[in-house]
Order: structure tokens, then C-alpha cells, then sequence
């Protein structure tokens, strides 16, 4: 049944005016005729739809008419940390789940308000927000329509990916047709035409990230988004994932001194830039440096305690678990105050490459 909008039209000085202007008949009331083919959809199981189309085509109004008080919940931030503005009934556990989950995975960012924030940065908190506060259901007008085009992509992705294994439901309505991909909507509908499709998953499209060794000072880029100190050792050899030559990764490496480990190296930081959080791209620069050292006869090991990547790295089989979370104990004779501005108050887990070697991605490495 399609949806029929009237308005009343007051006469004005300015309304007669451009009535001659134009030479538009005069009527007392306005009408717009909006196409609504979505169906019930309570007839197939689905996650994720998407109502697209260009603006003044509708798209809102159907959504207020399907989704009604699902439609756009409100979100109020307080003036402090991100993270204090969850629910009190979500556990610190939950809440940084649900921002990773998104694509704002930055430990620094969780302790900034909500007004400092990038626009990106601010839709995907935002978003994660809405996903954990409303459990089944939630529907979000203007979806990426304020945030650059690779952010929204990218965004899309891991949103998509968080809906599905949380088994929520989600609405997106927006102008934008280059997110269909990286969303893969259940449904789409299409208000100026009156197209329903209902689609299958698809898979989205690939990242072509390209790995480049650079000097230490491309860390001025990407400092500020690390949870650790913003130093770094001059002697690491530095390591960039560019995206359509935008820097998007960025890793450092040092030797590893051990008393029983040779040809050991360590990963000394790793950051993902918050346009490219949540597809993982970290992930991938890892691996691929991982298999260079590998080929040239040498182990990376990696320790962090980013719940995340802890998880990331135990399930993925080209990495070993060499220490389960835990508080690390120093070797010899390291002082207190060293060891408190290392990783020794900090749960941690240790993992070191055991995948295939890479000749190709060695060469990289010198």
C-alpha cells in the first residue's frame, strides 16, 4: 500500500510570488505519493536490510511507518570517558567488545568524550551504542551519510559482521549505494522504483592493502591512536599498510634477546588508524610479516593485551600461544621501576608465528 502525504499550502506573499513565478496552479494542499512494496517480513529469517535511494525519495517515512519507535533510539553523551556513557547494566567486559566489534578498537579513544571525536569515530560509537543497548532490534536513518565514503565502507563491514553474530536485527536507511557490498543486506528496498529484493550473503568485497617498509617517523601518524607510551625504539624497523595509498597500519619490529630464543623478533607496536578498524587489517600485516621473517629463518613473536587481538591470534592456527594471559615475570636482575614501565602490571598473552614462509614478503625485510 503506498503512503500519500498531504500538506496544507498557506497562501503568502512568497508563496503567490513563486506560484506566478513558475506559473504553479494553486491548490490548497500539496500531496506526495510514496511507493511501499516491503513485504512482511516476517516470512524469511534476516538480520540486516537496507532501505536506499536518493534523498526526498521517501526513505524515512517508510521507516517510520515499518520500524516506527525503532527508528533512530535516542543516544546522550555525557561530558567524560566514552565508556561512561553505557548502560550501567553493560559490564566493562561487554562495552569493549561492542567498540571493537565496530571498528573503534583504540584503548585511548574509549577515554575521550563523544565531542572530541572524528565523525567517523563518532558513528561507530554511536552505532555501538544502539547494538548493545537494544538487544533485538534497532533501526538507523542517515547510515554513513555523514562520514567519508571508505570509512562508511569499511564501517559497514564490521557492523555487518557484529549484527550477524550477535543474531540482531538491523535497519539501515541511507542515500548511499556504495555500502550495499560491504553490508550485504538480507533485503534491500528501493523506495523510488518500488523494488523489494530479498538477496543472498554474499562475501564483501576485498582490501587491497599494500605492505611498504618506511622510516621511523611515519609513527607521528598513528601514536596518539597506541595505548602503550608513544615512544618508539630508534632502532625498529617500521612497516606501513596503505589502502589506496592511504596509510591504514602501521607495525614496528625489534631483536628479541632471550636466554634460550634465537633469531627471535618482537612486535613493538601495531596500530590500526580508526578509518580502518574492524576488517582486520592488522591481522593481515602480522601474517605477512610473520612469513617474511619466517622465510629468512627467523620467529616473530607478538605480546599484547588487547582482548581482541588475544582472541584473534588463539583462534587463527598460523599462531602459537606461548604464554596464556597472565602477569609476566622480568628477567635477571630488572628493577622496579623497570619493570612497572614495561608490560609487567598488565594481563598479557604471548604468541609467536608458526604459519607458512613467505620468500616473496622476506624480501621486504632485506
Amino acid at each position: 500500500m503506498n503512503i500519500t502525504l498531504t500538506s496544507k499550502v498557506s497562501e503568502t506573499a512568497r508563496v503567490l510570488q513563486i506560484r506566478g513565478m513558475f506559473d504553479i496552479q494553486q491548490k490548497q494542499t500539496e500531496q506526495v505519493e510514496i511507493i511501499d512494496n516491503i513485504p512482511d517480513l516476517s516470512e524469511k529469517e534476516w538480520h540486516i536490510g537496507l532501505i536506499v535511494g536518493a534523498s526526498g525519495t521517501g526513505k524515512s517515512t517508510i521507516a517510520q511507518k515499518h520500524f516506527g519507535t525503532l527508528l533512530d533510539p535516542n543516544v546522550e553523551w555525557q561530558n567524560n570517558a566514552l565508556i561512561d556513557s553505557f548502560a550501567k547494566e553493560n559490564t566493562l567486559k561487554e562495552i569493549v567488545a561492542m567498540l571493537t566489534s565496530v571498528g573503534l578498537s583504540s584503548p585511548p579513544t574509549w577515554l575521550r568524550p563523544f565531542n572530541t571525536l572524528s565523525t567517523g569515530e563518532k558513528f561507530r560509537a554511536n552505532t555501538a551504542r544502539l547494538l548493545l543497548e537494544h538487544q533485538d532490534f534497532v533501526a538507523i536513518d542517515e547510515f554513513t551519510s555523514v562520514v567519508d565514503r571508505t570509512v562508511a565502507q569499511i564501517a559497514s563491514s564490521s557492523i555487518a559482521k557484529t549484527v550477524r553474530k550477535r543474531k540482531q536485527k538491523l535497519v539501515a536507511i541511507s542515500c548511499h549505494y556504495d555500502i550495499v557490498d560491504w553490508l550485504q543486506p538480507d533485503w534491500l528496498y528501493e523506495p523510488q522504483s518500488g523494488q523489494f529484493l530479498w538477496r543472498s550473503l554474499q562475501q564483501r568485497p576485498r582490501i587491497q592493502a599494500k605492505l611498504i617498509k618506511v622510516h621511523k617517523e611515519a609513527w607521528h601518524l598513528f601514536a596518539r591512536h597506541h595505548y602503550l607510551d608513544h615512544n618508539l625504539n630508534a632502532t625498529a624497523q617500521c612497516y606501513i599498510a596503505t589502502v589506496n595509498d592511504t596509510p591504514a597500519v602501521f607495525c614496528a619490529i625489534l631483536p628479541l634477546p632471550h636466554p634460550h630464543l634465537k633469531d627471535a623478533f618482537r612486535v613493538s607496536r601495531i596500530v590500526t588508524l580508526p578509518d580502518f578498524q574492524g576488517v582486520g587489517l592488522g591481522a593481515k600485516v602480522l601474517h605477512e610479516l610473520g612469513s617474511a621473517y619466517k622465510a629468512k629463518g627467523k620467529t616473530l613473536y607478538i605480546t599484547t593485551s588487547h582482548p581482541t587481538m588475544i582472541r584473534s591470534l588463539n583462534s587463527n592456527i598460523e599462531w602459537r600461544m606461548n604464554r596464556k594471559p597472565s602477569r609476566v615475570q622480568p628477567f635477571g636482575k630488572t628493577s622496579k621501576m623497570k619493570s612497572q614501565s614495561l608490560s609487567r602490571n598488565r594481563i598479557t598473552a604471548s604468541f609467536s608465528y608458526c604459519g607458512k614462509p613467505n620468500t616473496i614478503a622476506s624480501q621486504l625485510i632485506g
